[in-house]
Order: C-alpha cells, then structure tokens, then sequence
C-alpha cells in the first residue's frame, strides 16, 4: 500500500484506536509495583503514542503532500532527473496508466472526463517527469473532435506531490463542475510538481551547470503536450497555476517567458527563490541572475510583459500578505502608464498556508484562468 493511499491512513487510525482501547483495558492489571508492571505501563504508554503520532502523521501528508512514497519518506528517493537520448520516432509523451475521475459518470470519459499518467520527456532540458493529464469530457465528444483546447500547466509546491492536485486540491473535479455550470471553457490539464530533479528543490530556475527546470516547463512541456493531444501551442493558449513553490513558480514563467503563456495564477506564491539547504546554489554565484528571479525586482527594472497576473493571500494567516499588497500595486503603477502587465487577487479574510486555504482558492483561479486563454 502507498504512503498516501486511504487504506495506510484508514490501517492507522484504526490501529491507534484499539491500541488505546487496549490500555484502558489492560490498565488495572499493570496498577501494580514492581519493575514488569511499571515496564508495562510504559510499553504500552509509549506504544500508543507512537500509533497516535503515526495517523495524525499520515493524514498530514495525505492532505498536504510533503512525501510522495515510502522511499520519499525515508531518503531512499535520491535519483536525479533523467537525461533522455530521442532517437527518430521516440515520443515525447509516453501513456503509462489511465484513470476515471471521481465525478458522477467517471466510468465514462465523454461524460466525466479521464486521467492519463504519463511521463513528459525533454530534449532541450534533458530532463524527464511523471505527470498527470486530465481531459475533459468534451475532449471526448464527437461536436469537438476538431477542435484544439486550451491548456493550464498546474504545479505544487515542494516537496508535493502530483497526487495531491487530484484528490486534495482536486483540480479535475473543480474544471468538471465549472464547466458543467457554465463557469468555464473546458480545459485540459498537465499536473507535475515542481521538482523535477529531487530531492533538490529547483525553485524552476535553469541552474548553471545544473538541472535546467524552466526550459523543461516552459518549452519542453508545452511542445511536447501539443504534439501528444489537441491543444493549442501558442502562449494565447496556455495559462499555469501553482500553490506556494508552484505559485512563484507559476508567476515567474509567465513573466520570463509571455512567449509560453499569456495567464498565471500564484497562489500563495513567494516574490522570490529562497537560498537553503534544499535549494543549494541557484545562480551559480551570479547575483544578476538573482536579481532576475525576483519579482519585485523585475517589475522595477524589466519591460512588462503582456501577461495576466493573478495572485492570491490572507490578510491574517498568511506571511507573504504584505508582499502580495507590495506586488500589486507595482503591476497597478505600471498599468497606469499604459503598460501591458494585468493584475487581479484573491485576497482572503484568513487563512494559512496550506490546502484548506487553497480548496477555497482554486476555483475562482480555475475561472480567472478559463476566461483568459484561447482555444484558436
């Protein structure tokens, strides 16, 4: 069974409630002196404590995707991105598995839609990811069987896991009903995470000498998505959302390239990519290339791209609160000079930064997102 799966999280809660039935029940039998009682006593102390700390612990990463296997968990996952060699008809975008979606009709793909595990592979990067690709219904209905969709790029934050944009954040339920209720054009979706060549958190820069995230997003995967399904190829086509990591992430590639998507959505994003033991050296040494994967620092010194923004906060819960406020008014200034950048947010009451704040986002990002691409 998989780290995330509902029967581990079942198994443990389970088991943490019959071992604490069993103390209470075993517990006049050890009310004794002497060293095996009080040794007993401890024993099963300590025992359900742990099972306690075990369920409360799968559920966490359960709801918010921090280890993806058990080999994620314990520090076995250390393999580095691959380098693919494409040799003529090798493709790019290779089919591993297919799932229904978790909606009335799932069995169905022209009335629910499906969900494609597949590996992305890279030629310009070199690097190659799992993801996952939801199509709509539509995309399986004969009145649109000529016709290109226009796509979103969606991305966790680090460490995350891609199945975490399914059954937490659920993304492809939240597109089916939007859809359904007239919210939103259908839409397909490419779900990866952000880490690419784990463990090291790329913070999606093409690090010198290092993993080349952002050519892998921003031209490996939307070529190669094209060349797969029936998607647009063209910037007006493509937009990307990502929570936390994923958000600045999102933000970035959007700025830095407007050639490979003309929307991103950040939510809770950071401005800028912190320098950590997860990260290591970003820039190789070169504070220009800093200074250019800094948000802030390119609305004051770049050209605008012509880009619609969307980012998102809490006035109380959230740390990047003040930053977001900063970050709008920037793109506001430049709007007021005519420049091309557009900005909207969702600015919450309160809320933390974690995925019951961003349940409460995604669908309002998911509509902002359908109302800005094209499927011509």
């Amino acid at each position: 069974m998989g780290l995330t799966s509902n029967n581990v999280v079942m198994v443990s809660v389970v088991a943490s409630v019959l071992l604490f039935g069993a103390t209470i029940w075993v517990w006049p039998r050890l009310a004794r002196r002497g060293v095996a009682p009080v040794l007993g006593r401890i024993g099963m102390l300590l025992v359900t404590q742990v099972s306690l700390f075990a369920a409360l612990g799968l559920f966490a990463n359960q709801s918010f995707g921090f280890y993806g296997s058990w080999a994620d968990l314990f520090g076995t996952e250390t393999t580095p991105g691959v380098v693919v060699n494409h040799t003529p008809g090798s493709t790019r975008v290779q089919v591993t598995d297919i799932r229904t979606v978790n909606v009335p009709g799932g069995s169905a793909p022209a009335a629910a839609g499906r969900i494609e595990k597949v590996t992305i592979k890279g030629p310009l990067s070199g690097l190659a990811s799992p993801a996952y690709v939801y199509l709509p219904p539509e995309y399986f209905q004969p009145e649109y069987a000529r016709r290109d969709f226009p796509a979103t790029l969606v991305l966790t934050g680090y460490p995350g896991t891609t199945e975490a944009l399914i059954n937490g954040l659920k993304y492809p339920q939240n597109a089916h009903k939007l859809v359904k209720d007239g919210r939103m054009q259908p839409m397909v979706l490419v779900m990866l995470r952000p880490t690419v060549a784990p463990p090291r958190d790329t913070e999606c820069v093409d690090v010198p000498r290092g993993p080349q995230t952002e050519t892998f997003f921003t031209k490996d995967v939307p070529t190669a998505v094209a060349g797969h399904y029936r998607v647009g190829e063209h910037a007006r086509n493509w937009g990307v959302i990502g929570n936390s990591t994923g958000g600045y992430c999102a933000l970035k590639m959007a700025m830095r390239h407007p050639e490979a998507f003309s929307a991103a959505a950040g939510l809770s994003p950071s401005y800028k990519a912190p320098i950590d033991a997860t990260t290591g050296d970003l820039f190789g040494g070169s504070k220009q290339l800093e200074r250019e994967n800094n948000l802030m620092w390119r609305l004051d010194h770049k050209p605008a791209p012509p880009v619609s923004l969307l980012v998102s906060s809490s006035e109380h819960g959230e740390k990047n609160y003040k930053g977001t406020v900063k970050f709008i008014e920037k793109v506001k200034e430049l709007n007021g000079r005519g420049e091309p950048t557009r900005i909207s947010s969702i600015i919450l009451k309160t809320g933390g930064h974690n995925f019951n704040t961003w349940k409460r986002e995604v669908p309002a990002a998911l509509e902002w997102l359908g109302g800005r691409l094209s499927n011509r």
